[in-house]
């Protein structure tokens, strides 16, 4: 089990503390959602979503690729 879960409303990592998703937790995403990446992307929008409202400073473009554009 991973401990590289967000930590909202600042949306850092568990684990390590930076940014969330952390490089650990994408690649644990994409091994986890190997064969099923629409449902990696359904679950990260879900996340945006939500880090959207507390992160309502940070561009709108950066949250994306942060939690999105990453998986392409």
């Amino acid at each position: 089990m991973t401990t590289h879960h967000p930590i909202t409303p600042a949306w850092t990592c568990g684990g390590c503390g930076i940014d969330w998703p952390c490089p650990t937790r994408r690649r644990e995403l994409l091994a986890e959602y190997d064969h099923a990446p629409v449902s990696l992307a359904l679950y990260l929008a879900a996340h945006l979503v939500d880090a959207t409202q507390d992160l309502a400073h940070v561009p709108a473009g950066h949250l994306h690729h942060r939690f999105l554009r990453w998986t392409r």
